[in-house]
């Protein structure tokens, strides 16, 4: 049986997005820039993975990290034009859960 070849950035880009929570992250983001206490509870995620995270889509380019200098000083988090250039993906998923999956059944799957 012959080999199917996965192109490389297309693995590359699923391995990302699969990530735990990361689409959640970028998804979330898309409304416009939020700083870490609003993402963290807006999503559930604890504090740590979430820095983790922030700090890996930082790296890759698809968010940026913004230091707005007042006292107490002010991180703000938003995607880059990489980020959102991820919406239509994510729209996309969005479109595909709301035809074929049922939420019971969803809730099951965490």
């Amino acid at each position: 049986m012959k080999q199917a070849n996965i192109c490389p950035r297309f693995e590359k880009a699923i391995s990302l997005l699969s990530q735990r929570w990361t689409a959640l992250i970028i998804n979330q983001m898309l409304s416009g820039p939020h700083r870490f206490c609003a993402l963290q509870s807006s999503i559930g995620i604890s504090g740590k993975v979430l820095s983790e995270r922030l700090k890996d889509l930082e790296q890759k380019e698809i968010i940026k990290r913004k230091v707005i200098p007042e006292t107490p000083v002010i991180i703000e988090y938003s995607l880059t034009e990489k980020g959102y250039s991820l919406e239509p993906v994510l729209k996309e998923i969005e479109n595909w859960s709301q035809a074929w999956l049922d939420i019971k059944r969803a809730e099951n799957i965490k």
